[in-house]
């Protein structure tokens, strides 16, 4: 709580806190059009003027991406902790559906991984790239067995 009170008047241009929360400048203006991170005031020479806040926000959005979070589930997070006085059971469920998402892709990529293993160890390795039986492999797959969900999608 202190920090953030020493910290409550200090001002960022985009660049310094792009460095400080290490996240590029085109990813902050895009967290700002999705409307994760506040607009920030503006200068008289229309620079954007970034407060403590912003990188706390900042700094959140950068780890649930970490963890793989969609935009969504990102907005989500951030929405039930502007509740602040609320219970914390929101947040538990949406980590508790993150967490079910990542079990369904771990079983995705595991086939994926089969399926390509599959496919490598088929390989004949005398044959140039043109004719490379990977690629007629995978050209041969059924559109279904190459197609995976996510729940990003």
């Amino acid at each position: 709580m202190k920090k953030r009170a020493l910290q409550g008047n200090k001002t960022y241009l985009i660049g310094e806190l792009a460095t400080l929360s290490r996240v590029p400048v085109e990813t902050i203006r895009f967290y700002e059009k999705e409307k994760l991170l506040a607009a920030p005031e503006r200068a008289s020479n229309n620079y954007r003027i970034y407060r403590f806040d912003h990188l706390q926000r900042l700094i959140l959005i950068r780890n649930c991406r970490a963890f793989d979070m969609s935009l969504e589930e990102i907005r989500q997070v951030i929405d039930a902790t502007e509740n602040g006085d609320e219970s914390c059971l929101p947040i538990n469920e949406i980590i508790q559906d993150h967490l079910f998402h990542i079990d369904e892709r771990i079983q995705e990529l595991t086939t994926l991984k089969a399926m390509l293993a599959d496919i490598q160890a088929r390989c004949t390795q005398n044959h140039t790239a043109d004719n490379c039986s990977i690629i007629d492999e995978i050209h041969q797959l059924d559109p279904e067995e190459k197609k995976y969900h996510n729940h990003l999608s």
